[in-house]
């Protein structure tokens, strides 16, 4: 049917799992219920992991919000979303967001938006300025920030 795991095995398997990608705790908890493994093994995996710093929530917070920022161009609102339906501190969140330097994401929030103004082919500029609006609020940047670029266009 299915492989049961012991706790050495199951600990050596979240090793490798946390070594190989930054985690955070809640992943690190649903793979090892999917290792059928009970609360109580649960609990001391985790321990270890904290303890050998395989798992820190501080650096995959940081991690994260570098990766979300720098590959996908999403802004903070939305990485601050992510973040906290992974369960992640408020001060992990905010620790995290100082990883982004405030020219950089200025730079990039009017990079994306002038590409995505040139890539909307739309004749009505009202509905143009739309679209290009609820794209850069799904992307996860701030509705003050939108709003003035959207209103520097044409």
């Amino acid at each position: 049917m299915y492989k049961s795991y012991t706790v050495d095995e199951a600990q050596r398997k979240m090793e490798h799992y946390c070594a190989y990608q930054e985690r955070c705790h809640d992943e690190v908890i649903q793979k090892l219920k999917t290792l059928n493994m009970i609360p109580q093994a649960i609990d001391a995996i985790v321990v270890h992991l904290i303890d050998n710093n395989f798992l820190n929530e501080e650096r995959f917070a940081c991690s994260f919000t570098r990766g979300k920022f720098r590959i996908k161009h999403w802004g903070k609102r939305r990485i601050t979303n992510e973040l906290k339906a992974r369960n992640i501190s408020k001060y992990n969140i905010d620790r995290a967001l100082k990883e982004i330097p405030a020219e950089e994401y200025l730079e990039t929030f009017h990079l994306i938006a002038d590409k995505q103004w040139d890539i909307v082919k739309e004749s009505n500029i009202l509905k143009k300025k739309k679209k290009v609006m609820d794209y850069l609020l799904r992307k996860g940047y701030e509705s003050n920030l939108v709003q003035e670029k959207i209103f520097s266009f044409c």
